[in-house]
Formats: C-alpha cells, structure tokens, sequence
C-alpha cells in the first residue's frame, strides 16, 4: 500500500458518508486523535485500531503481496 492510500480512503469514505471526524470517532469508538493521525497519515498507528475504523466501511488491514525487487529495506 502506497503511502497516504489508507488515509486517503478513510478520509473519503468518511466524507462520502457524510461523517465528522467526532462522528467517525464515536461510531468506531476510538479517540479522535486517532482518527485525525490515522487521516494525516502517521506512520505508526495500532493495526486493532486501523481495523476498527476500517470495519466501519467494509473494509480491513491485509497483507498485500509485492512484486520481488520493491521490497523496502529502511
């Protein structure tokens, strides 16, 4: 996953939905400061976490396969 496409698809699902951060926040029950390093894309957030915002929009953390060769070594 390119850096910002989870941030980037939370941040819209949750405007498509017409959804606050507050609300995203209450509905899935984390903290909206949560929601708000989740949407700015902070690089190190709980997987638990993640997925229970994901949840919210019918979707979940997975591993996705990288062709050999792209594997970030940092």
């Amino acid at each position: 996953m390119a850096q910002g496409d989870l941030s980037d698809f939370v941040k819209g699902e949750r405007k498509k939905n017409s959804l606050t951060q507050e609300d995203l926040s209450r509905m899935t029950g984390v903290g909206l400061r949560f929601i708000r390093d989740l949407e700015q894309g902070k690089a190190s957030l709980r997987m638990d976490k993640v997925n229970q915002v994901l949840e919210a929009f019918g979707a979940k953390l997975s591993p996705v396969p990288i062709p050999k060769g792209n594997v970030d070594e940092s």
